[in-house]
Parts: structure tokens; C-alpha cells; sequence
């Protein structure tokens, strides 16, 4: 039988080993950390449900919700509160919210614009004149191969006011990136697809809610217990003596074979000899383990990435806040805080009755000197930037600093031409796993991994 070794112990390495497990195949999982999980990390505290990593996942993409039914979970999926969902942008210090029915920064109803103050005239009129552009935008449109910022992209359709207003903050919200910088092939494929066949991404939103009409589902799924609940439940099924915590790989190396790579990882315990070596880490402890065996491998996961600090306040008292999830600040504002989340509000049975849970972020440019700052000073900088938006807060009850250096890499422009190119020189019996290659979400990096360990197989 082959053995496989798992170099990493997040989302993507827990589901490959309980994925391999589950198909009756024999690996070793080595995590540098005390736990498994990686950035999925639930705290459970005095009938608080804080979520340190992300809070859920996009609904429409299914594999989350598959593994969640498999796992004997599927009494646990918790929708979002879609019946109050709004999102506000922070502008001048005041909270205006998103009009109903946008796709990140495209409306499907271009008369809900026209009385937000989110918007000047000549950005409506970009809005307004967008659907009879359609010809034009469909000859502009790159050629399949060819790639561009997500600046360049909505700027053509929507102008530089909304790119400013909305997809900045958006897709920041999301990659804690820039927007000059980052590929729309990568990050917003299903846009480029629409400009393709329709131009206008209007007429072409427009023309999929007809279709879709009939099957609406919440924004956002979670689980009632929180997300790491899925990784405890993997866990749950995997023999111990294959999982190795605390215990950081120093260097993998290969040999070739007539027909493979065999491969020898050394950790503190020893060294062990795999089959197949599945690297679930970073990008740059991937890019470090490979420099030597693999340097052509490695050169292409110099990847930029952004560091994300995530604080969490528990408040006893209820107070008044704006109906909805939360709110984007835009890189154009003073404030440091990247995004703020309403959880209550967002998800059901987060706080016990009566009580509030807020998240602040920072992100960008801000985070990593933000993170350097003692937990006492990052927790007092997120309250005031809180209180100036959203006015007088409670003292609160507790609160929790998580830092994730450089856990969002940048999707630069021509990620998928190097992404192809990185899988034409790995070796078949080496796998790349986690959000450095083609996804940034849990389902992403669940289908994934459920897709390497079956290709083992």
C-alpha cells in the first residue's frame, strides 16, 4: 500500500488526510502548530460563539455543505439573516448602505440607485449607460488568455468612482489586496465570463436572476456551533498515531525514480519516506521546503500576501447598532480598520439573548505594523475606530486578538498562467495544497483537497 505524507494541518491538509482515511489509505499528518484547523479557530466562551478565522462560507458553493452532510453535520448548517443583509460603506465618517440588489459592485436594478447617496451623478450615469454599451464592452473584453487588474476591468464598465466605492472595499474584504494589482481572471472569473457572452454585466446579472429566480438561498452558510466544528469532526475519525502535532517539517526532499519521485521528510521525530507528499502549507513555507529539490517549483510561489489581525468583542449590554452585516472602509478613508462585522446580526444563535458580538479587521498596508502591537493596544485601537463610526459602545465584557501573518496571497495578474505552469513542472505524486493556488474560501480548499487525495487513490 502507499504511504502518503501531509505537510500541514489547516482546512486543506485535515480534509485530504480524512478524505485518504475515508478511501482506506495510509498517510502521516505533520502540523507546526499545537492544533489542527490553521486559520478556521471557533472560541466558545459564556454562550459566545466567536469565529477567529472566517465565519462561514459563500452558499452557492457547494462542497463545505457536502463534507458538513457526510460528516453528519447537516442539522447544524445555519443560513444567514439574508432578511435583513445590508452592507455599508464607510464614507466621511458615516455609514451609507449598499443598494438592494447589487453583486458585489454590479446592480441588477438600476432604479434602486438613484436615491443612495453612495453615488454622485456621473456614477449613476456610468451605471445607467453601462447595459447600452454592451457591443463595445463585448469587443473590449480580453482575449481568453489574456489578463488584466480588477481595476482596469470594473473601471471600464463603471468608472473610477465606483471602483473606488465599492469594489476596492469589496474585494479587499475578501483578498486584503489591491485592486490595481489584482487578476479579475482569478478572482472575478465568473465576471469575465458574463462580459464575454453578454458585455454588459448588468444585462448579463440580470438575465441569470430570471433563470435563477425560482432557487434563492442565503448569501452565507456557517455551522450552528461554528466552522471549526468541521475540523473536529475530521479529526474525530483519524487515527492519532497518524496525526503529529507540534512538530514542524525542516526539509523534504526527492529522488528520482524510474516512474515517481520518492520523497524523505524529516521532522523532529525522525525522518519518514512517502509515496506522495501533499504540502497544505503556506506559500512561503512551501516555497522554503521546495528551494532546494525543486527550485523551479519554488521561484513561482513568490507570492505576495497580506496580513489579516482580527479582533473580537463580546459585549453583556445590547446596544443600537445600523440593521444589517456590517460595514467596508475604503482604502480613500482615514480609518485603519479594513471591515467590521455585526455577527449577531449576520448569523442566528451566535450570543446568548440580549448580548452583542462585534469583529473588527485590519488589513492592507495597516496590518502588519498593527500586529507588532501588544493585544492591550490592538484591542484599544479597534474599540475607538468602532466607537467613531458607530458611536458610544459599551465597555466589553471580553475580547480576542488573532494575528494571520501574510495568510492572504495576492492573485497578482497572469495568477492562472502561473498556476498552470506551477502544475506542469510538479511532479504527479507531489500536491500543492491551500489558498495560494485556486481559491480562497473552505469550499475552495475542501473541493481541493477532496480531489488530491482521490487523484492518490
Amino acid at each position: 500500500m502507499s504511504h502518503t505524507v501531509i505537510v500541514g494541518g489547516g482546512i486543506g491538509g485535515i480534509t485530504a488526510a480524512w478524505q485518504l482515511h475515508h478511501l482506506g489509505c495510509s498517510f502521516t499528518l505533520y502540523e507546526a502548530s499545537p492544533r489542527l484547523g490553521g486559520t478556521v479557530e471557533t472560541v466558545r466562551c459564556d454562550g459566545f460563539t466567536i469565529e477567529l478565522g472566517p465565519d462561514g462560507w459563500v452558499t452557492e458553493k457547494p462542497w463545505a455543505a457536502e463534507l458538513a452532510h457526510e460528516l453528519g453535520l447537516a442539522d447544524q448548517l445555519t443560513p444567514s439573516n439574508d432578511a435583513t443583509r445590508v452592507t455599508y460603506i464607510l464614507r466621511d465618517n458615516r455609514l451609507i448602505a449598499m443598494p438592494d440588489g447589487m453583486r458585489m459592485m454590479v446592480p441588477t436594478d438600476l432604479a434602486a440607485l438613484e436615491h443612495s447617496p453612495l453615488f454622485s451623478r456621473a456614477a449613476l450615469a456610468a451605471y445607467a449607460a453601462e447595459p447600452h454599451r454592451a457591443a463595445e464592452l463585448r469587443a473590449q473584453a480580453p482575449h481568453h488568455h489574456q489578463d488584466e487588474s480588477v481595476a482596469a476591468f470594473v473601471e471600464r464598465h463603471f468608472g473610477r468612482e465606483v471602483l473606488d466605492t465599492l469594489a476596492a472595499p469589496l474585494l479587499s474584504g475578501v483578498f486584503g489586496g489591491d485592486v490595481h494589482t489584482l487578476s479579475v481572471r482569478a478572482v472575478m472569473t465568473a465576471f469575465v465570463q458574463m462580459e464575454r457572452e453578454h458585455g454588459s454585466l448588468i444585462l448579463a446579472l440580470q438575465a441569470k436572476n430570471r433563470t435563477q429566480r425560482a432557487a434563492q438561498h442565503s448569501i452565507f452558510t456557517t455551522l450552528s456551533t461554528g466552522t471549526q466544528t468541521l475540523i473536529d469532526g475530521m479529526a474525530a475519525c483519524l487515527p492519532r498515531s497518524s496525526i503529529h502535532l507540534n512538530c514542524p517539517v525542516s526539509s523534504v526532499s526527492s529522488s528520482p525514480q524510474p516512474d515517481f519521485w520518492e520523497w524523505t521528510i524529516r521532522a523532529p521525530h525522525g525522518t519518514e519516506h512517502a509515496d506522495h507528499l501533499v504540502l497544505a502549507t503556506p506559500a512561503p513555507v512551501t516555497c522554503r521546503l521546495l528551494k532546494h529539490s525543486h527550485p523551479e517549483l519554488a521561484a513561482l510561489l513568490h507570492l505576495e500576501a497580506t496580513s489579516a489581525v482580527i479582533v473580537a468583542f463580546a459585549f453583556d449590554d445590547s446596544f443600537d447598532l445600523p440593521k444589517g452585516f456590517g460595514f467596508l472602509v475604503p482604502f480613500t478613508e482615514p480609518s485603519p480598520l479594513l471591515a467590521a462585522t455585526f455577527v449577531d446580526q449576520k448569523f442566528p444563535r451566535r450570543v446568548p439573548a440580549g448580548k452583542r458580538l462585534l469583529r473588527a479587521f485590519f488589513g492592507g498596508p495597516n496590518a502588519p505594523e498593527i500586529s507588532l502591537q501588544p493585544n492591550d493596544q490592538i484591542t484599544k485601537l479597534a474599540l475607538a475606530e468602532l466607537q467613531k463610526i458607530l458611536g458610544p459602545i459599551p465597555h466589553p465584557a471580553f475580547s480576542i486578538v488573532r494575528r494571520w501573518p501574510e495568510s492572504l496571497p495576492q492573485y497578482a495578474v497572469g495568477h492562472l498562467d502561473r498556476m498552470a505552469e506551477l502544475t506542469a513542472l510538479t511532479p504527479p505524486n507531489l500536491h500543492l495544497l491551500g489558498n495560494a493556488y485556486h481559491g480562497v474560501g473552505l469550499p475552495d480548499l475542501i473541493r481541493d483537497a477532496r480531489s488530491v487525495a482521490r487523484s492518490i487513490t
